[in-house]
C-alpha cells in the first residue's frame, strides 16, 4: 500500500496514466490505448478501446498461474451446518460447466440472466458463469416478494431465470419456487426458461419451463471464456425502490474491474493467498463487489456466508468467520455492527476467537447513518483489543432511515 496522499496527488495530476497504470493489474484480450473516453460527455467510456473477460480475470488467469489449489471462495452457512472449500481450479470447472449450460438454453453475448438465489455458493457461480460468456447478469436480493421481484425481471428482461428451491432465514426455510412463479405471472416479461438448484431442505417441484440445475450441468460441455469489450456491460443491479420504481443501474466490464483490482490493494490491503470476509448479500452492490468480484480479482480467498450477524446461533459469528478463515479484512454496514453490539454491548464474544490475522474493520455508509473509517488494527495488537478500545460514548447517534 502506498500512502493516501500519494494515490490522490497522481489521480489528480495525471488521472490518465494513473487509471492507465491501474489497468496494468488486469489481463487484457487487448490492451486499451486511453484510460478514459470524454467525447461523448457526460457519458464517459472507460478504457474504449480495451477486450477482456471479467471470469477469466477472476477465475482462470490464477489457476494458469500455478495457483490452482489455492482456496477462492469459503462456503460457511450456519443455517445449514455446511462448510465447504473451492479451490481455484474447482471453482473454474463449476464456473465453465454453468456457463455451457447456459449457452446450452441460447444465453450467449448480451442476453440478460436474472439471477434469484439465496446466499449459497451456486449463486456466485451463476454471476461468473454469464461474465464467462458475455451475458449481463441481475441479481435480485433473495429477501423481495414476488412483485419487486416482477419489477426487476421486466427491467433486464432475461433469456433465463436462475434461482433455488427455497432460501432459509433463521430457523425458517422459505420456499422461492411459489414466489418466482408468482413473479413471473405478474410481469410482462415472460423469461423462455428458469433453472432451479434444488436444496435438500425444500425441493420443489419443477414445471415445464422449469431445468434442474444439477441435471443440466450433467450434460453440458464447458465453455470457454468469450472477451467482450470493456465497454460492454457486466450486470444490471436496480435500485431499492424506495424512493419510487426501481431503476437499473449498468456497470461495465473493463471500468470495474480495474477500480475493484485497484482497491483491493490501495484500500483494503489484501493481496493473492489472503482472505477477505465481507458480511453482506450478493443481492446488493457491495456483495457483487466485495464478496464475488473483487477479491477474486486479486487472487484472494472470499467467504460467502449464510445465515445473521446474530441469532445463528449468536453474535459472535462474524467472529467465527474471521477467525477460522483468518480473515485480514472484514467488510460489513453499520446495521450489522449495531446488531451485534446490541446483543453483546461489551464484546465479550470476541474474546472466544483468536482474531490476531483481522488487521481491519471496514463499514460502509449509510444515509443518516454516521459510521466510523476503517480501522486498522496498530501493529502488535489484535482486532479484539482495538475493538475494545474504539467503544467510546458518543454523544448522538442518528436514526438510520
Amino acid at each position: 500500500m502506498g500512502t493516501y496522499e500519494d494515490a490522490f496527488r497522481a489521480s489528480t495530476e495525471d488521472p490518465e496514466g494513473f487509471w492507465l497504470k491501474a489497468a496494468e493489474g488486469i489481463d487484457w484480450d487487448v490492451a486499451p490505448r486511453h484510460a478514459l473516453d470524454s467525447s461523448g460527455a457526460p457519458f464517459y467510456r472507460w478504457f474504449p478501446e480495451g477486450r477482456l473477460n471479467v471470469c477469466f480475470n477472476a477465475v482462470d488467469r490464477h489457476v494458469e498461474a500455478g495457483r490452482g489449489d489455492q482456496a477462492a471462495l469459503v462456503y460457511d452457512s450456519p443455517v445449514t451446518d455446511t462448510r465447504r472449500t473451492y479451490t481455484y481450479a474447482q471453482l473454474r470447472d463449476e464456473v465453465a460447466a454453468f456457463a455451457g449450460a447456459l449457452a446450452q438454453l441460447g444465453v450467449g453475448h448480451g442476453d440478460r440472466v436474472v439471477i434469484y438465489m439465496p446466499m449459497v455458493p451456486e449463486a456466485a457461480v451463476a454471476m461468473l458463469a454469464c461474465a464467462r460468456i458475455g451475458a449481463v447478469h441481475s441479481v435480485v436480493f433473495g429477501g423481495f416478494a414476488p412483485h419487486e421481484l416482477a419489477l426487476r425481471i421486466d427491467d433486464a428482461a432475461p433469456k433465463v431465470v436462475v434461482s433455488a428451491s427455497c432460501g432459509i432465514e433463521g430457523k425458517r426455510v422459505i420456499a422461492y419456487k411459489p414466489l418466482l412463479d408468482r413473479a413471473i405471472e405478474l410481469a410482462v416479461h415472460k423469461p423462455e426458461k428458469r433453472v432451479i438448484l434444488q436444496r435438500p431442505q425444500a425441493p420443489s417441484a419443477l414445471g415445464p419451463d422449469d431445468l434442474d440445475w444439477a441435471d443440466l450441468v450433467a450434460t453440458a460441455p464447458p465453455a470457454d471464456c468469450v472477451p467482450v469489450a470493456a465497454t460492454d456491460p457486466l450486470y444490471i443491479l436496480c435500485t431499492s425502490g424506495t424512493t419510487g420504481k426501481p431503476k437499473g443501474v449498468v456497470r461495465d466490464c473493463g471500468g470495474y474491474a480495474v477500480a475493484l483490482h485497484w482497491s483491493m490493494g490501495a484500500v483494503y490491503d489484501v493481496g493473492p493467498g489472503e482472505t477477505m470476509f465481507t458480511g453482506s448479500d450478493i443481492g446488493w452492490v457491495v456483495g457483487h463487489s466485495y464478496i464475488v468480484y473483487a477479491p477474486l480479482l486479486a487472487g484472494a480467498t472470499t467467504v460467502l456466508y449464510e445465515g445473521k450477524p446474530v441469532g445463528t446461533p449468536d453474535a459472535g459469528q462474524f467472529w467465527r468467520i474471521a477467525a477460522t478463515y483468518r480473515a485480514k479484512t472484514m467488510f460489513t454496514a453499520p446495521t450489522a455492527f449495531r446488531a451485534i453490539r446490541k446483543e453483546d454491548p461489551t464484546g465479550t464474544l470476541t474474546a472466544d476467537y483468536d482474531l490476531s490475522h483481522l488487521r481491519y474493520l471496514s463499514s460502509k455508509r449509510l444515509p443518516s447513518s454516521p459510521a466510523p473509517p476503517p480501522a486498522r488494527c496498530r501493529a502488535g495488537t489484535s482486532a479484539s483489543s482495538t475493538l475494545r478500545a474504539s467503544r467510546r460514548p458518543r454523544a448522538s447517534t442518528a436514526r438510520s432511515s
